[in-house]
């Protein structure tokens, strides 16, 4: 989502790369999920996520859609997101929304393939000048954090500057479109989601391939 953001009330007022050190450690969250639950439909998918799931669930984008998630709109543009579930948060002493991939023991189901914000979490990433950097977001983690880690280990994905560089593409190609969303008439927007839909998600993965070379295939022969 593209959002206009004050970084000083948000944030340590440093930028990271990703090879900067930064506190985020928190002894594996001691079994607190707050940060899995009321947070509505903010975690939207990027395509390397859904291959994610699909490659460690062994299910289909249309699967998951039915069990685990749910479309959204986003700045005009429709994105599949985690859905949520009405649960008894005792971290925050409430019945509240949480993701569905919360085990009964309020621990993340998924962990291994869990979705890049997820993983970015408690880190933002702000895009500048064709590429991003990251901040650390100081009021969202009910955890005091206090050891140093790397933010690539952090993040923990396989093929990292590969991964960087895909987060970047698809990022600015949402952004051209959601620029142009509000210029748009009703059947032109439809017609245009559908063809993103259909090119990044519904069309299946081949898990056992590469994703960044099925990626890179789909962007080339994509016509908005």
């Amino acid at each position: 989502m593209i959002r206009d953001i004050n970084l000083d009330e948000i944030s340590d007022g440093k930028l990271y790369e990703a090879g900067d050190m930064a506190k985020l450690g928190v002894d594996d969250c001691k079994g607190c999920h707050a940060c899995c639950c009321g947070m509505g439909d903010t975690i939207t998918l990027d395509p390397y996520d859904v291959y994610r799931l699909e490659k460690g669930l062994g299910k289909s984008f249309e699967e998951l859609l039915s069990e685990n998630l749910e479309l959204r709109v986003a700045d005009g543009i429709i994105l599949p997101c985690l859905a949520m579930k009405k649960s008894e948060n005792a971290d925050i002493g409430t019945e509240s929304e949480g993701c569905t991939f919360l085990d009964a023991n309020g621990r993340c189901s998924i962990h291994q393939h869990r979705p890049g914000i997820c993983r970015l979490f408690p880190l933002g990433r702000i895009f500048e000048d064709g590429t991003h950097r990251y901040f650390l977001q100081v009021n969202e983690c009910r955890k005091e954090r206090n050891t140093k880690i790397k933010i690539k280990k952090w993040i923990d994905t396989a093929n990292f500057q590969k991964y960087e560089d895909y987060i970047d593409k698809w990022h600015y190609f949402l952004k051209e479109f959601t620029e142009r969303a509000p210029q748009m008439d009703t059947a032109e927007l439809k017609a245009l989601n559908m063809k993103i839909l259909q090119a990044f998600y519904i069309e299946s993965y081949d898990t056992e391939a590469d994703f960044y070379g099925q990626f890179e295939s789909r962007m080339e022969n994509f016509t908005g």
